[in-house]
């Protein structure tokens, strides 16, 4: 079985929407207000890469990279992965050429599938909505979270409010940094 991970940054209260100055959120890029840039926070995200075999997205936030990140240098090493969007709405024609293969799954169901193949570990970036729903479904398997010390009251969060069995993480990896921020890795206890 494939593992799944979900990697975001997070404010201090859930908050998940916008961290990197996306339109249409009044905090939109909070990321960058008022935070040291401490490189060693960000070291996550190259072993994300390295240790990835495919990426996961949800409509909105596969359309907000997909015209981005494949020219990137900072990205180059998700460039040829397979890449998944689970959307009910997106068309074949609105995907973008030049990133890697990529494949759209309608359902959850079919998410389930995808972690039962064959391949190494599957990354989801942003995708607060799948996120909810993946997490609600149980199949979300560890987290990556960089935690920015801000507090942003409304906005979208990282996991939903639905009414469910306590679902206990064991923390594997944690640093605290000189900006406030955090790095914690969570594996889903099963």
């Amino acid at each position: 079985m494939r593992t799944l991970i979900s990697s975001a940054f997070v404010s201090l209260d859930g908050v998940v929407e916008a961290p990197g100055g996306e339109s249409g959120y009044r905090n939109s890029g909070w990321t960058f207000k008022d935070i040291e840039f401490i490189e060693a926070a960000y070291e996550i995200k190259g072993q994300e890469q390295k240790e990835a075999a495919a990426m996961l997205f949800g409509r909105t936030s596969y359309e907000a990279f997909s015209p981005v990140w494949p020219d990137m240098a900072e990205f180059a090493d998700y460039k040829d992965l397979p890449k998944y969007v689970v959307s009910s709405t997106l068309a074949e024609r609105e995907l973008v050429g030049g990133w890697g293969r990529t494949t759209i799954l309608r359902s959850l169901e079919e998410v389930a599938s995808l972690k039962q193949s064959d391949g190494g570990p599957i990354i989801m970036h942003g995708s607060a909505t799948l996120n909810r729903n993946l997490s609600d479904a149980g199949l979300i398997d560890r987290y990556h979270l960089l935690v920015f010390p801000v507090l942003l009251g409304a906005g979208k969060r990282l996991f939903s409010t639905t009414d469910k069995d306590q679902q206990n993480l064991r923390l594997i990896e944690h640093e605290a940094y000189a900006n406030g921020m955090q790095k914690n890795v969570f594996d889903i206890v099963r």
